[in-house]
């Protein structure tokens, strides 16, 4: 099952983006006394007592702002509201109970989610202690002090929090079938595709961005193996505005890698690969997901010898982070090449479930440095004493070492390139764990 979503919630100014920091455990969200600072929502991995959630800081809320910036900030807080298991409320001990905070105490009770009030800003207990009591009068349970900007009341905080996850959140599903994302910018066909694939329209396909609100989980048979196709929400303001309102599908994306095997990118042929495409992949890419880049509507693109050559160099450029990526050019209206779609999923769980004996591990590490001599700093080289393959999905990989501070990215990268040349591992990020030992232990 995939973790839950904690969403904080709250108007501006009141020390949302400073406590999703301190869960967080770094600076992640734009810090700063002014109201507006945090427009779009930005998410984290946390974790508290073995419990590990997705974290979604917020724009604050103002309920009745007419001001399209603020309003903006509104509808995405619903957005990341509508998907969250738990919201946790954040008021300010400071100002006192506001007029807007009802009204946002209103809209999250209409939610129906498990609710958390935080109240910010208690630095001193003794000063401040008593002023906690009147948020009682918004309802909606008992208010916890706490100090985001001091670290202080945070273990309280979250002990609420994990109270209401769902029960066997975080854990494996038992169901065996793939899961796969379709994720991508809105109206890149990603819900056709899934209609195209099932044979009639479960998901409801318009020229409008943003039809698809949710996320969608549609069972798919493909010569005799099941799937899990989830589609995901390609949210965006239908009025035109200036801000960069692609941002609006991040949050969907997440909840919907995070219960994916496998994403498929999907990418517009005719508009081209772009940087949103790149912030999105990057979601799947983080979380070590089995990628595929489906560049949909080729039927519309005008093709000699050259063309797929120079499509593919462009999106290997703009994703040049994830260079393992596997790539195909379909139509979701002709079908064409849909099928090559299925035989790409079927290879690239293939590749992340694969294991590799460590005895040959160290074969190819030990050719590796006779090839190119480790890296060497004040006189100092790094050692590398022995490799181990401790997990899948994705492939992770353990180095032991004698100063990892030596361990350079590049060589790394180098490592990495060898195993990929030796076993391929095509469509799957690999991973690498660092770990120190001394030389006299070997």
């Amino acid at each position: 099952m995939s973790k839950p979503i904690v969403a904080i919630v709250g108007r501006p100014n009141v020390g949302k983006s400073t406590l999703f920091n301190a869960i967080a455990g770094e600076t992640i969200s734009i810090v700063k006394d002014t109201p507006g600072v945090t427009r779009d929502r930005i998410y984290a991995d946390g974790s508290w007592l073995d419990r590990d959630f997705t974290l979604v800081d917020t724009g604050g809320i103002e309920p009745d702002s007419r001001d399209i910036i603020l309003s903006q900030m509104r509808e995405q807080a619903q957005i990341a509201i509508d998907t969250a298991d738990v919201i946790i409320f954040i008021v300010d001990v400071r100002q006192g109970l506001q007029d807007a905070d009802s009204k946002v105490a209103d809209m999250l009770r209409r939610s129906k989610k498990p609710i958390v009030l935080a109240v910010n800003k208690v630095d001193s207990f003794a000063k401040f202690g008593n002023d906690v009591y009147e948020f009682y009068n918004l309802g909606i349970g008992e208010p916890v002090a706490v100090s985001a900007a001091s670290r202080l009341g945070l273990g309280d905080l979250l002990d609420e929090v994990v109270k209401h996850f769902p029960e066997g959140a975080g854990t494996e599903e038992e169901d065996g079938r793939p899961r796969i994302a379709i994720i991508g910018k809105p109206n890149v066909g990603k819900s056709s595709i899934i209609n195209r694939l099932i044979g009639e329209n479960r998901v409801i396909v318009s020229e409008i961005a943003g039809t698809t609100r949710d996320a969608v989980d549609t069972e798919v048979r493909w010569n005799g193996e099941d799937y899990v196709l989830i589609d995901t929400a390609g949210l965006r303001r239908k009025s035109r505005v200036h801000e960069d309102l692609e941002r609006y599908s991040i949050i969907r994306t997440v909840s919907a890698v995070e219960r994916a095997d496998i994403a498929v990118l999907v990418i517009d042929a005719v508009e081209g690969v772009t940087e949103q495409d790149a912030k999105i992949a990057g979601i799947a890419h983080d979380r070590g997901k089995g990628i595929i880049v489906a560049v949909n509507k080729w039927d519309a693109i005008e093709k000699n010898d050259k063309t797929i050559y120079e499509y593919t160099k462009k999106i290997r450029d703009t994703l040049s982070f994830m260079p393992y990526a596997e790539m195909v050019f379909l139509s979701a209206v002709t079908g064409q090449r849909l099928g090559r779609l299925f035989e790409l999923i079927d290879m690239v769980r293939e590749n992340q479930n694969l294991r590799v004996a460590t005895g040959v591990l160290n074969e190819i590490m030990t050719e590796a440095v006779a090839l190119q001599q480790p890296p060497s700093d004040k006189g100092r080289r790094l050692k590398l004493f022995y490799m181990t393959q401790v997990a899948v999905k994705p492939p992770t990989f353990v180095i032991f070492v004698n100063d990892k501070a030596l361990m350079h990215f590049s060589y790394q990268r180098y490592l990495e390139n060898k195993i990929r040349e030796a076993f391929g591992f095509r469509g799957t990020a690999l991973r690498f764990l660092i770990r120190e030992r001394s030389g006299k232990e070997e």
